[in-house]
């Protein structure tokens, strides 16, 4: 498949668009992202932090959940950014989870509530998680629900829909919105035209478009998400009986297994494994102990 792949890869691919976006080598392209969504200062960037994007349980057999990307800014803002291309009928009810633990995490033992701070998520998404509405960009916070005044400023979702960017808008979130959107070079050219620091990012892309390791991550992802829209089309047409979701799901986990076999067979290092499979590092390394103990 690598041989097909387009000569540019998309950033809508979790690898493309962590590499992107998630490294401190890149931060650059992050803070000029952030900014287009936000609105902040300048300052409010300066010495962002990337963090740990691993949220730990806080009791046994609690769910350990994997952010794309997770930052502090100056101020001490706690910023997650999720993108997620595929329909997804939980992704609002993940999001609620994410921005809770982003303010449970924060305090350990002995620490006051008057020190939390603010957490936002911001959700790039391929499909529609706010069907309410036709805007591309939605902000969520905690409103009085007839007078609209604020209960506190701590959490906020922000929704950037890539299906529903405007066709004449033409500010830097747009033109974000567009490059991480574009499949074609005229459609990355012109998310380009008006943003030096996304011409940066287009020119960095090029250069990991041509990373044969990094391709070979991209075939993986595309054919785990060709079998996902397959699942999710099979299921509409089968029903949703639960001894039948109950055995996709095994196929679906036992397929993942042997992608994470196969690609550690050639090679591939244990991160990069957790990327393409879902599955935690943690998890790759039983795995991958089990079968060399088999």
């Amino acid at each position: 498949m690598r041989d097909s792949l387009p000569e540019i890869l998309s950033p809508k691919l979790d690898v493309v668009f962590r590499r992107l976006f998630g490294t401190e080598k890149n931060i650059r392209f992050l803070k000029a992202f952030l900014q287009a969504v936000l609105c902040c200062s300048d300052a409010e960037f300066e010495g962002l932090q990337i963090t740990d994007p691993h949220q730990l349980p806080d009791r046994p057999n609690g769910k350990v959940s994997i952010l794309d990307i997770k930052v502090i800014t100056a101020s001490g803002k706690h910023i997650e950014v999720e993108l997620q291309i595929l329909p997804n009928p939980e992704m609002s009810n993940r999001i609620t989870y994410y921005l809770s633990k982003m303010i449970t995490d924060q305090l350990d033992s002995g620490m006051h509530y008057c020190e939390l701070k603010r957490s936002i998520c911001i959700v790039v998404t391929g499909f529609d998680i706010v069907p309410q509405t036709a805007a591309y960009h939605s902000v969520f916070r905690m409103l009085e629900s007839t007078q609209l005044y604020p209960f506190n400023d701590l959490t906020e979702i922000q929704v950037l829909n890539l299906n529903r960017i405007p066709a004449d808008a033409d500010d830097a979130l747009t033109d974000w919105l567009r490059f991480i959107n574009a499949d074609k070079k005229e459609e990355f050219e012109v998310a380009t035209q008006n943003n030096p620091a996304i011409r940066e990012a287009y020119a960095y892309l090029r250069e990991l478009s041509a990373d044969e390791r990094l391709r070979l991550l991209a075939e993986e992802e595309i054919k785990i998400r060709r079998d996902e829209y397959a699942r999710i089309n099979g299921s509409r047409a089968e029903g949703r009986a639960e001894g039948r979701a109950e055995g996709r799901a095994e196929g679906r986990a036992e397929e993942g297994r042997q992608i994470a076999l196969r690609l550690a067979k050639r090679g591939m290092h244990i991160n990069d494994i957790a990327d393409v499979t879902g599955f935690t590092v943690a998890e790759v390394d039983a795995l991958l102990s089990a079968d060399t103990e088999s």
